[in-house]
C-alpha cells in the first residue's frame, strides 16, 4: 500500500508538471507573394581603355639621340620638349643655306641694277632690244635663284626644329624603347604619348542587346541612337568603381558578321590621371527592363542544371515548380523568365528544408487572454 500511494503521488506530480509545460505550436515558413516591378539590369561587357588622342612619337630626321628629358609615366603638356636629336649638321645645313641666300640676293640685286641700266638706254635707244630682254632674263632668273635659296633656309630651319622634339598633346609618356646615344631615324618609336584628359573604353556589343538598349520606337541614324544610351560606370579588375561617369560616344554601324557584335567606345572624363592607356576592366550599361517578376534568390534551388521554387498551394502545401531565372546582379534577387505567374505565392527563407507536399503555412497560435 505504501508503494501504490508513493507511485501515486509521482504520477500525480508528473501530470500536474505537464500540464503546465507549453503546447508546441508549428510555425509557418517565410513567403512571398508575386508581383511585377520595374528593375535596371546592369550589363557588363568587357572593356579595354585607350587615350582619345594616343600619339605615337617618331623623329623627323636621321641623327644621335642625345638626351631624353622625361621618364616613363610622365605627365607632360602640349609642346613640353621630350627628346634631343644631335642638331649639330643641322645647324651646319642651316648656316650654309642663309650663305647661299646672300649671294643669291646679291646676285640678284646686280641684276636688277643691270636691267633698269640696260631699260634706261633701251630708252635713249643706246642699245638693242636684245640686250634688254637678256638683262630682263637675268633678272628674273635670279629673283627665282633667291627664292629658292630663301626655301632652303626654311626647309634647315625645319629640319633644326626636328630635332627638338616636343609633346603633340598633353597626356602621359608611355614606355621608352630607346636610350641616349642611340641612332635614330624617321620611323624608329621613341614613346607613345596618352592623351588621357578624357579616355576611350573599347568594348563589343551584342547586336540584340544594341537593339535591346535603343530606346523604344526609335528609328535613325546609330549616331542619334546613341544619345539615348544612360550614363555608363567603368568597372576596374579589382571591382572597383571609377568615381566619373561615362557617355557611349561612338559605335563602327556594322555588325561583326563572325561575332554579331558591333564595336563601341565609351568616353570617360579623366582630370585626375587616375585612367591609363591600356587599362582592362568593364563596361557597365544600365538597362531598364518593366513589368518583370523578381524573387529573393534564397527561394531558388538549383539542382544540377535546373532551378525550382516551392510555390504554396491553397491547401498551404508546397509543390516544386520548375523556373528560369536571369541574375540582376545585385546579389539579392533574380528576375523570373519562366514558371511564375503574379500572385503566385513561393517560399522564400527555408526553402532548402522544404519537401514536396509538406505544409508550410499553419493558423497562428491564439493569444493567451490577460
Amino acid at each position: 500500500m505504501t508503494l501504490t500511494l508513493a507511485l501515486g503521488a509521482v504520477v500525480g506530480i508528473l501530470t500536474s508538471c505537464l500540464g503546465d509545460m507549453p503546447k508546441q505550436v508549428q510555425t509557418s515558413f517565410e513567403t512571398v507573394t508575386i508581383e511585377k516591378k520595374d528593375i535596371t539590369v546592369p550589363l557588363k561587357f568587357s572593356a579595354k581603355l585607350k587615350g582619345q588622342t594616343d600619339v605615337t612619337i617618331t623623329p623627323q630626321v636621321s641623327g644621335q639621340l642625345v638626351k631624353i628629358c622625361v621618364k616613363e609615366g610622365d605627365q607632360v603638356k602640349k609642346g613640353q620638349v621630350l627628346f634631343q636629336i644631335d642638331s649639330r649638321s643641322a645647324r651646319l645645313d642651316l648656316e650654309s643655306a642663309e650663305a647661299n641666300l646672300q649671294a643669291a640676293i646679291a646676285q640678284e640685286n646686280s641684276a636688277k641694277l643691270e636691267y633698269e641700266s640696260n631699260k634706261n638706254l633701251f630708252d635713249k635707244k643706246i642699245v638693242s632690244q636684245y640686250i634688254l630682254t637678256s638683262a630682263e632674263n637675268s633678272y628674273k632668273q635670279a629673283v627665282a635663284s633667291t627664292a629658292q635659296a630663301r626655301a632652303a633656309v626654311n626647309s634647315a630651319k625645319v629640319n633644326l626644329g626636328y630635332c627638338t622634339i616636343s609633346a603633340p598633346v598633353t597626356g602621359v609618356i608611355g614606355e621608352i624603347p630607346v636610350r641616349t646615344g642611340d641612332q635614330v631615324s624617321p620611323g624608329t618609336e621613341l614613346t607613345i604619348v596618352s592623351g588621357n584628359t578624357n579616355m576611350d573604353a573599347e568594348f563589343s556589343l551584342p547586336e540584340s542587346t544594341l537593339e535591346m538598349a535603343i530606346a523604344e520606337g526609335y528609328s535613325g541614324k546609330i549616331e542619334d541612337a546613341l544619345k539615348h544610351f544612360p550614363d555608363v560606370t567603368f568597372l576596374l579588375k579589382n571591382g572597383t568603381e571609377y568615381k566619373h561617369k561615362g557617355r557611349v560616344s561612338s559605335a563602327t554601324g556594322v555588325v561583326n558578321a563572325t561575332t554579331g557584335t558591333i564595336s563601341l567606345k565609351a568616353t570617360f572624363p579623366n582630370p585626375d590621371g587616375l585612367l591609363y592607356s591600356g587599362t582592362q576592366g568593364s563596361v557597365v550599361l544600365p538597362y531598364e527592363e518593366k513589368d518583370v517578376i523578381v524573387i529573393p534568390q534564397e527561394a531558388v534551388i538549383k539542382l544540377q542544371d535546373k532551378q525550382q521554387v516551392f510555390k504554396v498551394q491553397a491547401d498551404s502545401t508546397a509543390t516544386a515548380v520548375e523556373v528560369t531565372t536571369q541574375d540582376i546582379y545585385n546579389g539579392v534577387d533574380y528576375a523570373v523568365t519562366s514558371g511564375l505567374n503574379v500572385g503566385d505565392r513561393i517560399v522564400t527563407v527555408g526553402a532548402n528544408n522544404v519537401h514536396e507536399g509538406q505544409k508550410v503555412l499553419f493558423p497562428e497560435a491564439p493569444k493567451a487572454e490577460k
